[in-house]
């Protein structure tokens, strides 16, 4: 039977002995929490695989108050029968033999979200336990593993009417450090996606931490036309039908399918999301370049076809902006470049997707030829926006070079011309500014006083060259050195290998308005100069927010709790000492001994790394609490007000 799916099924590609050692190599990083939760993944991935065999309509994730988690299916249940080759039964090589399953023979499953994957196997292996109900043939059997290896059998523990699959799994805090508990809001977004990706397909999350229970659901029927109108419901779209394509060709090892989802808005940023086998592909690859080029040609294509375009062609930027599209891709045998799949590397699929995406958008724009203009003039008005921040952005080099050396007047240089071992402090206000370039060492750290806040970029986007006009903005684009923009293409855009300084270090007031030029620091960063921050070069200083003092001695809180311990230290066995505590506001209030040897000598301060996890909801943070729209700032403020911890008013 072509369809089968029993312990014939199972296939071991290569043993388990090297999770536990480098499970970096098979999860993702351990320590940031990315690891933890892409054993989530890997879990509900199998779940995910039975409802698009056809098997399996529900899934339930359910994170339990002992920081365990719980994946219910009720698809046909993991095989229990004998495995020939192990001598043990299907469902134990299942859970203890990496890159065992049903998914590589492309006869239980046609495509798979898992393939590829290191399996449920991995997040045993990384687990202190866990355990494996199986609802199968009116039986109902159980087996638990600690650490990957087995505990108990697989045993008979009851009957029942209904089928399906409930792993449970604890993850050991000996390999998971920094960050250990699930996050709910993480869950809950991955989940929405798998759900829109699988249309019909009911994911439940009940988180059971906490006093009361907090349950989401997720059942969509809209599939990809749905996911995309939620992109874009707080953006004003400029076609009010989704466009929807599809198509399918052969290639030696079965059908590639593709499927998109595009719809343009009035917004400045694009917003594209790809899957292969829906799973997400954070990084993109084939299809995304697939995807691009043929939007490019087809837009273009129309433009002139139609009179609508004037002198040079539109580029792939003015065609993508405020485009929110899903492109997923279905395969039989995909590569990626790595064991998590963020990035597809199948060489194929882009061909296909371009040629799919090519004929039937040029089919789209030829029947709606109103919408086809509409998407063709929000081009090229990105084309004249760009145009005119070329020239603000070419005037602000030239500037540059007028004034002797290209550098501004109120940057305290280093001495070193080693890129890799300088650093460039922005410093908030004058007076700060001089007693940062008073206690700095001189050799390797340079000082960028800052005046007021920078101007709001997020509200400047559609008029870019306002942005390049702001002095303050200016003087750190001749500061760094390393041009300006996002867009790789553009003569003079943003480069990291250009860059003066390696370390772009925000130093500011630990107060309200210091947060909130931190903020605006960052948004032109996101905005203008992203790969600085997606490349690691970006941090934010750390300076102490008391001192603590008793007679000559004197130490530095950089929390309320670190003050209450040093003050508790210093005050020994004499309850009563009136120990002296000076709250900082300001940077200013430090003389330069203090600030360097609290915030900026390298061998004793400590910096936060400014990092990215998922660039499309980075994206959408900016835009909602620096954009223009009000309520859904209020709505995100109202939403987590109450996990507030540092509030200062």
């Amino acid at each position: 039977m072509e369809d089968s799916y029993d312990a014939g099924s199972i296939q071991v590609l290569e043993g388990l002995e090297a999770v536990r050692k480098r499970p970096g190599m098979y999860l993702g990083d351990p320590h940031d929490g990315s690891a933890l939760h892409h054993c989530i993944w890997e879990v509900v991935d199998n779940s995910v695989d039975e409802h698009l065999a056809g098997h399996n309509d529900t899934v339930e994730v359910i994170i339990n108050p002992d920081g365990s988690l719980s994946v219910r299916d009720y698809g046909r249940g993991i095989p229990v029968d004998l495995h020939e080759e192990f001598g043990i039964s299907a469902a134990e090589v299942i859970m203890t033999k990496l890159h065992a399953g049903g998914k590589f023979d492309n006869n239980s499953y046609k495509v798979s979200g898992g393939l590829h994957g290191v399996g449920v196997s991995a997040v045993n292996a990384v687990s202190e336990w866990m355990e494996v109900t199986i609802h199968r043939d009116g039986i109902i059997y159980q087996q638990r593993f600690e650490a990957g290896v087995r505990v108990t059998e697989l045993e008979k523990i009851g009957t029942c009417e209904d089928t399906g699959t409930t792993i449970s799994f604890k993850p050991d805090l000996s390999i998971f450090t920094n960050i250990t508990d699930f996050d709910f809001d993480q869950i809950d977004t991955r989940l929405k996606e798998t759900s829109f990706l699988n249309a019909g397909l009911k994911i439940v999350i009940i988180d059971e931490r906490g006093e009361d229970q907090h349950i989401s659901e997720h059942h969509y029927e809209g599939g990809l036309a749905e996911f995309v109108r939620q992109i874009n419901a707080r953006r004003e779209a400029m076609h009010e039908d989704v466009i929807i394509i599809s198509g399918e060709k052969e290639i030696e090892k079965g059908p590639v399918t593709v499927e998109l989802a595009l719809q343009w808005s009035d917004a400045f940023s694009e917003s594209i999301l790809c899957y292969t086998n829906i799973i997400r592909n954070k990084d993109g690859g084939t299809h995304m370049s697939g995807l691009r080029t043929a939007l490019t040609s087809c837009v273009n294509g129309y433009a002139k076809k139609n009179k609508l375009l004037k002198g040079e062609g539109l580029s792939g930027d003015d065609v993508r902006e405020g485009l929110a599209a899903i492109v997923s891709v279905k395969h039989p045998d995909p590569s990626f470049s790595s064991q998590t799949k963020d990035k597809l590397v199948s060489s194929e699929v882009m061909g296909i997707v371009q040629t799919v995406v090519y004929e039937k958008l040029n089919e789209f724009f030829e029947e709606n030829p109103s919408v086809a203009k509409l998407i063709v003039n929000k081009a090229v008005l990105a084309n004249k926006a760009r145009e005119a921040a070329r020239k603000a952005r070419d005037l602000t080099r030239r500037k540059g070079v007028l004034e002797g050396g290209g550098l501004p007047g109120k940057l305290a240089d280093c001495q070193s011309k080693n890129p890799k071992e300088c650093e460039i402090y922005l410093v908030e206000g004058d007076s700060a500014g001089g007693s940062a370039k008073t206690g700095r060492d001189r050799r390797t750290q340079a000082i960028l006083p800052l005046r007021g806040k920078i101007l709001n970029v997020e509200r400047q986007m559609h008029n870019i060259a306002k942005v390049f006009q702001n002095n303050e903005i200016q003087t750190m684009i001749r500061a760094f050195g390393a041009g300006v923009g996002n867009n790789s293409e553009d003569e003079g855009a943003f480069d990291t290998t250009k860059l003066r300084y390696h370390r772009l270090i925000i130093m500011t007031d630990a107060d309200v308005d210091g947060a909130h030029i931190r903020t605006l620091m960052l948004t032109f960063l996101w905005r203008f100069m992203r790969p600085a921050i997606t490349e690691g070069h970006v941090f934010i200083a750390q300076p102490p927010l008391y001192q603590v003092s008793k007679g000559k001695m004197s130490r530095y809180a950089f929390s309320d709790e670190e003050r209450d311990e040093m003050i508790e230290v210093l005050k020994g066995d004499n309850p009563n000492a009136k120990i002296g505590v000076q709250r900082y506001k300001g940077l200013g209030e430090m003389n330069p001994e203090q600030l360097w040897e609290t915030t900026m000598d390298p061998e004793t301060r400590t910096m936060l790394k400014v990092t990215v996890k998922e660039a499309e909801e980075t994206d959408r943070m900016f835009e909602t609490l620096m954009g223009e729209d009000v309520p859904e700032r209020r709505a995100f403020i109202e939403r987590y007000a109450k996990e507030v911890t540092n509030l200062d008013i």
